[in-house]
């Protein structure tokens, strides 16, 4: 009975270890609750301590940046757009010039099939001319004639014959050979159509990508900010300029003004001026938008001048001047990479479609990096 009776008292307190269980050493209770509490401050610390740290989990937002930084990464955006967009006006051009290379190639087939058609006709009327006059083949016949007289012209007609029958069996043999060959060449430029065209849409996702993300970065701006920025590129444009001016690529040089122009040069400059206020759109060739290279396109077509479509093109294929010869109607290449291209107007100035977001506008020749300056009325690029 006292043993019930100590088993009773010790489950007095209702914190009796299960069966089989240890009972804790006296104060061990005290201890745990200390320890948890302690361990709760320490967390408690740490995470006072995080938000302190910069780079945290729960690290303070960055600052605002500045609207000039804002233009530099918006700039650079639309940078990369225009230089992809240079890349898809570049496919653009090579897939439609390889779409006509395969229509010519399939007219070229098409007339190939028809003059078979006829040689198939014409081997099939000799053979036929042979099986009515017998069984018997020409030169056994010939053998067996009757005169020497008949011989010969028996001999002189089965010649003409023999010769008739080898040319029509060569202009088979050339024209299949030519349907072959064809067959091959448009198969190969299928290959690069569609290379171009993946490489086209590409750059196309690309320059939506870039425009996309330079669009949202300006939609976060109240107007006036919009405005600040618009007067930031307007500052930066004119310090570019004053520095160009003041270089040795044009110091002492007196720059032509439009009256300097060509009759050809005087056109084209009057076509691009006339589309000052219309907007850049990419790939857009007129007559309401326009990116860069494609007004300087239209506006020396309308002087009736073929030119290259793309600024990269224009740049390879046109005649180089130097900067400090150029003159009215000139194109003004820039960039390392040739990808934005204006037209000189004189007195220092060019016009050009900056951007998506901007219009044609009317800007100093060197508020951009100059690559280099060509003339498509130079000799060897067609009249002066």
């Amino acid at each position: 009975m006292r043993r019930n009776g100590r088993g009773t008292g010790g489950n007095a307190g209702g914190n009796a270890p299960a069966d089989g269980a240890v009972a804790p050493p006296p104060g061990a209770r005290a201890r745990g609750r200390s320890l948890l509490v302690a361990t709760a401050l320490v967390c408690l610390a740490g995470v006072a301590g995080a938000a302190a740290v910069p780079g945290a989990a729960w690290a303070a937002p960055a600052p605002p940046r500045s609207l000039e930084e804002i233009h530099k990464e918006v700039e650079g955006l639309y940078r990369q757009a225009e230089t992809a967009t240079e890349a898809y006006n570049t496919a653009n051009e090579a897939q439609r010039e390889q779409e006509k290379s395969i229509v010519d190639i399939a007219r070229s087939a098409a007339e190939a099939e028809k003059r078979m058609d006829r040689l198939k006709g014409q081997a099939g009327a000799l053979a036929r001319a042979q099986y009515r006059d017998g069984t018997m083949p020409p030169r056994a016949r010939l053998l067996l004639s009757s005169s020497p007289e008949s011989y010969l012209e028996g001999a002189a007609l089965a010649h003409k014959g023999e010769a008739a029958t080898r040319g029509l069996i060569a202009q088979a043999a050339a024209t299949q050979k030519a349907l072959d060959g064809y067959a091959k060449a448009a198969g190969e430029r299928w290959k690069v159509l569609d290379a171009e065209r993946k490489k086209k849409e590409s750059a196309k996702k690309e320059i939506e990508a870039k425009l996309a993300a330079a669009k949202a970065l300006e939609s976060r701006l109240e107007e006036k900010e919009k405005e600040r920025l618009r007067q930031i590129e307007e500052e930066r444009a004119r310090r570019e300029q004053a520095k160009w001016l003041a270089s040795d690529a044009v110091k002492g040089v007196t720059l032509k003004t439009s009256g300097a122009a060509t009759g050809d040069g005087g056109q084209a400059v009057a076509f691009a001026t006339a589309q000052i206020g219309k907007s850049y759109v990419w790939g857009a060739t007129g007559p309401d938008t326009y990116d860069c290279s494609g007004l300087t396109l239209k506006a020396w077509g309308a002087a009736g001048r073929a030119i290259p479509r793309t600024s990269q093109e224009q740049w390879r294929q046109l005649p180089k001047v130097e900067v400090k010869d150029m003159r009215p109607g000139d194109l003004i290449i820039y960039f390392a990479d040739a990808s934005h291209v204006g037209m000189y107007v004189g007195d220092g100035t060019m016009v050009h479609a900056p951007r998506p977001g901007r219009q044609i506008t009317r800007a100093g020749a060197g508020s951009m990096p100059i690559l280099g300056v060509v003339r498509p009325g130079a000799s060897g690029g067609g009249r002066g």
